[in-house]
C-alpha cells in the first residue's frame, strides 16, 4: 500500500471543500471497498478524508412521509430498521443478500452506492483495463465474460455494478442528497447517479470533484408485494449473476430493477409497463438490444425465469 496522509473532517462542507482542493483526495468511512483496492495498489489516494464521524448515521422520517437515511448508516442497521422492514422490504432483503455479516456491519449507505463497478480483469494489474487505466483496453472483451454485462455496454467496458442495495434503491426511486465543494447542496435521482461506461468507464458516477453524499431519501411507501431475488454461484458472499428487485401491486402493475446485467442497476420503463403481461414480456423489454457473448447469453433467460419466480412469490401469474 502506498503512503497517504489522513484527516478527520469536521463537517460535510469542510470535507467537500478539502476533497476539492486536495490532489488525490478520497473520502473514507467503512472502507470495505477502498481499503481492499488500496492494498492491491489499484486505488492509490494521496490523502484520505474520514467522514465517518459527521453525524450522518441516523434514519429519520421525511416531511413527505418517506425515510431519510444518513450516508453513514451501516448496512446491518438499515436492513434491521423496523420501518424499512415494514414499508421497504425489498431494500431490507437486498441488503441481507449482500456480502457477509461482518462486511454489512462496516459498510455504509453511501459507500455501498459508490463502490467501484468492476470485474476480475479490473483486479488483475497485468491485464489491460480501461477502468483502472483509461485507454489501455478491456481484457474482458474477448476474454472470459460469464459474469459480465449484457446491456448498456460499450467498446470500452462490460463490467457490472456489484451492489444489491443499489438495485433496491433504484426500484424504490430513491433520491441522493449531496454537499458540493462550494457548500451548496443538491439532490440526484438514483437513476442519474451511476454512469454507463461509454468512452469513460473509469467514471462510475456523476458526482462532481469533492461532492459528498450526505443522505439517501426514500419516497412515501407505495405498498404492494416487495421481493428481492438474487441468483449467484454460491449461497453467500458472491456477486449476483442476476438479481431482480420488484414491487408488484394487486392489479398486476409494478416495477422491476435488475442487477448483474449492466454497469448500473438496470431499469426500463417499458419493462414496468409490460409486467402485467408476465415475465416474458417484461424480460423482452428489458433486453431490447442486448449485447451478449457465448458465455453470458444465459443471463437473458435466467432473468426471465427469475422474474417469473418473483411474480409467483408475489402471488401473481408468471
Amino acid at each position: 500500500m502506498k503512503a497517504f496522509s489522513y484527516e478527520r473532517a469536521g463537517s460535510p462542507a469542510d470535507a467537500a471543500a478539502v476533497a476539492a482542493r486536495t490532489k488525490g483526495a478520497r473520502f473514507i468511512a467503512g472502507g470495505t471497498n477502498l481499503l481492499d483496492l488500496m492494498k492491491l495498489e489499484i486505488e492509490t489516494p494521496e490523502h484520505l478524508i474520514d467522514v465517518s464521524r459527521l453525524g450522518l448515521d441516523k434514519i429519520d422520517e421525511s416531511n413527505e412521509g418517506g425515510l431519510r437515511i444518513g450516508a453513514m448508516v451501516r448496512n446491518t442497521d438499515l436492513a434491521a430498521d423496523k420501518r424499512v422492514r415494514r414499508d421497504y422490504a425489498v431494500l431490507s432483503r437486498a441488503l441481507l443478500a449482500g456480502a457477509s455479516g461482518q462486511l454489512r456491519n462496516r459498510a455504509t449507505t453511501a459507500g455501498n452506492l459508490l463502490q467501484r463497478t468492476r470485474c476480475p480483469y479490473f483486479y488483475d494489474t497485468h491485464q489491460p483495463c480501461n477502468k483502472r487505466r483509461p485507454g489501455s483496453g478491456c481484457a474482458a472483451i474477448g476474454g472470459f465474460s460469464r459474469n459480465h454485462a449484457i446491456v448498456g455496454t460499450s467498446d470500452s467496458c462490460i463490467a457490472t455494478h456489484p451492489s444489491d442495495m443499489a438495485v433496491a434503491m433504484r426500484v424504490l426511486d430513491a433520491t441522493v442528497e449531496t454537499m458540493r465543494a462550494d457548500g451548496t447542496q443538491r439532490t440526484i435521482p438514483i437513476a442519474d447517479l451511476h454512469r454507463l461506461p461509454g468512452a469513460t468507464p473509469h467514471l462510475d458516477h456523476t458526482l462532481e470533484t469533492g461532492e459528498l453524499i450526505t443522505a439517501v431519501t426514500l419516497p412515501k411507501p407505495v405498498g404492494g408485494d416487495q421481493v428481492y431475488r438474487k441468483v449467484r454461484d454460491r449461497a453467500s458472499y458472491a456477486f449476483a449473476l442476476v438479481s431482480v428487485a420488484a414491487i408488484v401491486q394487486r392489479d398486476g402493475s409494478g416495477r422491476l430493477a435488475i442487477g448483474g446485467v449492466a454497469h448500473k442497476p438496470w431499469r426500463v420503463a417499458a419493462a414496468d409497463a409490460a409486467l402485467p403481461r408476465g415475465a416474458k414480456a417484461a424480460a423482452t423489454a428489458l433486453f431490447d438490444g442486448a449485447n451478449t457473448t457465448r458465455e453470458n447469453a444465459f443471463k437473458v433467460p435466467l432473468v426471465e425465469r427469475t422474474i417469473a419466480a418473483v411474480l409467483i412469490d408475489a402471488g401473481r401469474t408468471a
